[in-house]
């Protein structure tokens, strides 16, 4: 049986030892030199903001609408969802197109309301959770790692960037 200190004393072993390389570690790296090449650039993350609410917002009105009885999640909600992913579109696209400076009350607003996205998608997948296919869901749960994982990115170049001004 592993008590805590022998998974201490397993997880501390020289990663040089191991006989295989931890991916993860390797992916934390690539996620890191992004968010400092973006910190360099921000202007950037708002483009790519945009054009994925862009996508977002066709792929909901456009292609779920027409087709929902593959994803099971009313056109209604469908509607609302892509409205505010075209609202956002716009945000991102006004905020590369004429934003010079002051990105990091930017890129926390667009970040916080991706996340709050994400929280209403959760919420009506529990609410329809009957009503949504297996392809319904599986389509809303990557939509919303994938915004997670934007937000990620969008909250930690703003910091960056708050503490880059300060210093």
């Amino acid at each position: 049986m592993l008590d805590w200190n022998s998974i201490k004393t397993i997880t501390s072993q020289n990663c040089n030892e191991c006989k295989f390389k931890m991916p993860q570690f390797k992916m934390i790296k690539k996620i890191k030199k992004v968010i400092n090449y973006l910190s360099a650039k921000p202007k950037i993350l708002f483009l790519i903001d945009g054009l994925g609410a862009m996508l977002t917002a066709f792929l909901l009105f456009v292609i779920l609408r027409n087709f929902n009885e593959y994803f099971g999640m009313p056109k209604i909600r469908l509607t609302y969802l892509s409205a505010i992913a075209a609202c956002f579109c716009i945000y991102s696209s006004a905020c590369f197109i004429f934003l010079k400076d002051n990105w990091t009350l930017y890129l926390r607003g667009i970040g916080i309301a991706n996340l709050l996205y994400c929280i209403l998608t959760m919420g009506f997948l529990i609410i329809y959770y009957f009503q949504i296919t297996m392809t319904g869901a599986t389509y809303f749960l990557l939509e919303i790692a994938i915004i997670c994982g934007l937000v990620y990115i969008e909250l930690n170049v703003a910091t960056i960037i708050s503490k880059s001004r300060i210093e």
